[in-house]
């Protein structure tokens, strides 16, 4: 997603569920942040659902990256490629470190 929170692009999602699946993660990061006493925005977040798993990173230029993935996946290993693809992203259009 776009810090706009518009949906950059998609692979492997059906057409249709992008969008839907952007502003769930968008919805999800915003709520999150709801439990944060110090008014920081939220970054990265891991929903465990019943037969998959939603993570979403946030870059500091506001882009997200989402992915799904089945169940039992490690967490770890997810939020470090998503990391990494975001690094390259915000890299290629100048918004990141």
């Amino acid at each position: 997603m776009a810090a706009d929170g518009a949906l950059a692009g998609s692979v492997g999602v059906p057409e249709g569920h992008a969008d839907a699946l952007a502003r769930a993660a968008r919805e999800l990061l915003e709520c999150a942040a709801t439990f944060r006493s110090d008014g920081v925005r939220v970054t990265q977040i891991h929903a465990a659902l019943g037969d998959g798993e939603v993570f979403a990173v946030t870059g500091s230029g506001g882009r997200t990256v989402v992915a799904v993935a089945s169940e039992r996946t490690a967490p770890g290993l997810v939020f470090y490629d998503l990391k990494r693809c975001l690094a390259a992203v915000e890299g290629e259009d100048g918004s990141g470190t």
